[in-house]
């Protein structure tokens, strides 16, 4: 399944290129959320919420009252990860919050298994340089994703994994990576970070594997914004 991606700033619609370089902005969310009309799933990160800024919960919750929403950024407490479920969201995604700088928080994943169903929870595993990465990608920590994959299964149904290695650049993905965590998981992984060709999503299914899709599908959604940019 194709899922595109919505990251909100500053209550628009960007893009960016290693969480670092911004090379989208639209600026309004529901505008976007209505050229993706035809996908069954969108997937909605508040950015500014990640981040540590004011969260856009007013957007995410008119988002989710509009279509199936899977969403996440700066979800570091039980309130807020309730909050989201009560806004109506499909599945609420964990990610800097599910680590500490020793390991996995099983302190805080407990507390939330207690509250939330398993079957709402995903986790968000991002990585770069083959180490797991962690507030808005700032910090790094000294364990690889396939190392933790198999410890976070009781705390969600499935993992959403971004290779930020390849994020936002257009030049493809690391498919062999993504073979390295299916390899070690049986839930349901979704792919993130520089899927860019139809057949990099095909392999991905075969893999039985979701890919989310960011700058490659405001690519193909967008064109004028990328005949612009080439412009300058």
């Amino acid at each position: 399944m194709i899922i595109p991606c919505i990251d909100l700033m500053g209550r628009k619609v960007v893009q960016l290129v290693q969480g670092k370089s911004k090379a989208i902005e639209l600026p309004d969310p529901f505008a976007v959320l209505e050229k993706f009309k035809d996908f069954p799933q969108i997937q909605v990160i508040d950015l500014d919420g990640a981040m540590g800024r004011a969260s856009q919960a007013d957007i995410v919750r008119e988002l989710c009252r509009r279509k199936r929403c899977r969403v996440g950024g700066g979800i570091r407490t039980l309130e807020r990860a309730l909050q989201v479920e009560q806004d109506g969201a499909h599945k609420i995604i964990v990610g800097s919050s599910a680590f500490t700088s020793d390991g996995i928080n099983t302190d805080f994943l407990r507390t939330l298994s207690e509250r939330i169903p398993r079957e709402k929870l995903m986790i968000g595993v991002d990585c770069f340089g083959n180490r797991v990465a962690i507030h808005g990608w700032k910090e790094t920590l000294p364990m690889a994703p396939a190392e933790v994959l198999p410890q976070l299964e009781p705390y969600c149904s499935e993992f959403l994994c971004t290779y930020i290695d390849a994020e936002g650049k257009l030049q493809g993905t690391d498919l062999e990576y993504f073979r390295s965590l299916r390899a070690v998981t049986a839930l349901p992984i979704t792919a993130a970070g520089g899927i860019t060709t139809d057949d990099e999503i095909r392999a991905l299914e075969e893999m039985g594997m979701n890919a989310a899709l960011g700058m490659s599908i405001y690519r193909k959604t967008f064109p004028e914004l990328f005949a612009e940019s080439r412009k300058s």
